[in-house]
């Protein structure tokens, strides 16, 4: 693992999604979605269930056909490059009895030969050093089919950044997990964000942890109905609208 290590976000580089729209048939999933997302930052979606959160997820994956453009500018030289993605999804659905280590499912997302035919010094050195960072060092030969929900997130939190990527997104990653995982996640998120060269794109119900860790929020309902810091989008008439019972978070 060797992930750009930095005193503060750089700010020098950002990602744009451009008039981001997605359709199934006569339906219109999502419509005009724009957003400007500067590395350093954790970005948290909001809005209720059916608003089309996973799908911009999938759609920023480009998993789904979809309109618009997704831009990634680097503003130290002026070039437009390719973005690195990293993704934890929801859930991860393996059988019950799988004899699939934890080295094994991350090395086969990194290594063109099949891992039970070779095994690599340098590459499990790599793979020790990903988990390390997530308090996970120890997990590398556990199976995965026995790891609390917890670990599994850690686990695969150290598999989404092994490419150093340029955008994490993270899709209701903490489904399932104890108050005490929550706010072990949260922390190591914004830990994250704050000394690494990356940008974060959270999906969350979490309201009250959200006002407490997100640099950004948007809330979105097929489109974006309000961007801007917590106190900008929680204090808004649009907010209100959404989550009337929630108003006094902030």
């Amino acid at each position: 693992m060797t992930m750009r290590r930095i005193i503060k976000p750089c700010g020098l580089h950002c990602i744009r999604v451009n008039h981001l729209s997605v359709r199934a048939g006569e339906q219109q999933i999502l419509s005009d979605i724009n957003l400007h997302i500067h590395c350093g930052s954790l970005n948290a979606v909001i809005g209720k269930n059916g608003a089309g959160k996973s799908t911009l997820i999938r759609a920023i994956l480009n998993d789904i056909p979809h309109s618009g453009s997704i831009e990634f500018k680097d503003r130290e030289n002026g070039f437009l490059q390719r973005l690195k993605i990293g993704y934890v999804p929801q859930s991860l659905n393996l059988e019950e009895h799988s004899p699939i280590s934890v080295y094994d499912m991350m090395a086969c997302f990194q290594s063109r030969f099949p891992v039970f035919l070779k095994k690599s010094r340098s590459l499990r050195k790599r793979i020790e050093d990903s988990l390390e960072l997530f308090e996970a060092g120890e997990l590398i030969d556990r199976q995965v089919c026995r790891l609390s929900g917890g670990q599994l997130q850690r686990v695969l939190l150290s598999m989404a950044v092994m490419d150093e990527p340029n955008l994490l997104l993270l899709d209701e990653p903490v489904s399932g997990i104890d108050q005490n995982g929550m706010e072990l996640f949260y922390r190591t998120i914004y830990d994250l964000k704050e000394h690494y060269d990356l940008a974060v794109i959270l999906i969350s119900h979490d309201l009250d942890y959200v006002a407490r860790y997100a640099d950004k929020v948007i809330l979105l309902d097929q489109t974006v109905l309000k961007q801007g810091t917590v106190k900008e989008v929680y204090r808004s008439e649009e907010f209100q609208s959404v989550f009337a019972k929630s108003a006094a978070i902030v």
